[in-house]
């Protein structure tokens, strides 16, 4: 796998790789990531089966820990899942169950996991990460640059959710060709885009995300607008022309600094909210209110023939015959906390 160097803020390997047997400190999530939901009682049924862990579900990859010996991790970025699906696996504390299959992919290899969830009838570890998943695949546009991308309508930028439009900015040249192409830039919260006037297909998305750096530099045009995207995103060189040069300056400061603000707070654009999380302790624990009843007397109201009910309301063994001074007779011995008074008030009642 992937050698495991320190996390860095300009190279996000969270979502984009899978790595073993972490510490502690690279399984903390990083600017921008944050944790969807925590299920406990999660066996690696694959690798290790009968080991209970914990799986927390991030906006950017899921992290299994054992709960014996927290050394004992898996982190696997959702940008490497190429399936997840559910089947009955063969889990050592569960016996044979319903489990999630998670397929991946990374360095050119195939990775399979299987998850058991050991507490019964909780379906959170199949619908969770499912939806999480199908979250990030459908918010690409954060994340990965994009050519000729269907984000265009009408000279108008198709908005993502939360995205806010900075500046708009006519008359920049593509430098792309010897001739260039003339476009419009389109700078957002989230990325850099331009398109062509003449063909609204012809365009390019950049996320902050993904420049490595932001230049003003010469070329055979004279000074143009430069940008350089990470190896993740092909390591492209991306020239602009606009004039005159204060314009160039202003777009240029401009982008640096946006760049600068989305590294410190950086937007993934992964939402989704769990909706039968489960409350902590604290949230469940309520004082005991105190009881509104008055009592009145001290009369013991219980009723006295409850004791024999409770034989089915039929005499099966005889007691010991005593003698009762206040009936003057030999009767039947009674039971513990119970006096003839009783007994011939509750006939009274009958």
């Amino acid at each position: 796998m992937s050698s495991q160097q320190p996390p860095s803020d300009q190279y996000v390997w969270q979502d984009r790789e899978i790595r073993f047997d972490l510490p502690i400190n690279l399984l903390r999530c990083r600017k921008g990531e944050f944790e969807i939901d925590s299920i406990h009682s999660i066996e690696d049924t694959k690798g290790n089966n009968g080991e209970r862990g914990s799986l927390v579900i991030t906006n950017l990859r899921m992290i299994w820990t054992s709960m014996r010996n927290p050394k004992l991790n898996l982190s696997i970025g959702y940008n490497c899942i190429l399936n997840i699906t559910t089947h009955t696996a063969n889990s050592r504390l569960r016996g044979h169950t319903q489990a999630l299959f998670v397929l991946t992919k990374f360095s050119g290899s195939r990775f399979e996991f299987i998850f058991t969830n050991l507490v019964k009838n909780s379906p959170r570890l199949f619908t969770t990460v499912q939806a999480v998943y199908t979250a990030y695949e459908s918010s690409k546009l954060y994340r990965d640059l994009k050519l000729r991308a269907a984000i265009i309508r009408d000279k108008e930028l198709l908005l993502l959710p939360k995205e806010q439009v900075y500046s708009t900015i006519k008359g920049v040249w593509n430098l792309s060709s010897d001739q260039g192409n003339l476009g419009t830039f389109v700078i957002t919260n989230v990325r850099l885009v331009w398109f062509a006037d003449m063909a609204e297909n012809f365009n390019v998305s950049i996320p902050y995300l993904q420049m490595a750096s932001v230049k003003i530099r010469n070329s055979k045009f004279g000074a143009a607008f430069v940008l350089e995207t990470t190896p993740q995103s092909g390591k492209y060189v991306l020239g602009f022309q606009m004039k005159p040069q204060e314009r160039l300056h202003r777009v240029h400061n401009e982008v640096s600094s946006l760049h600068k603000l989305f590294s410190n707070n950086p937007i993934f654009g992964v939402e989704y909210d769990v909706e039968e999380k489960p409350q902590s302790l604290e949230q469940l624990t309520i004082n005991a209110p105190k009881d509104d009843v008055e009592i009145v007397g001290k009369e013991d109201t219980t009723d006295p023939l409850v004791a024999y009910y409770a034989d089915g309301g039929s005499k099966n063994v005889d007691r010991k015959v005593v003698y009762n001074n206040d009936l003057g007779l030999a009767v039947e011995e009674l039971r513990e906390g119970y006096s003839i008074r009783e007994l011939w008030k509750c006939l009274h009642k009958t």
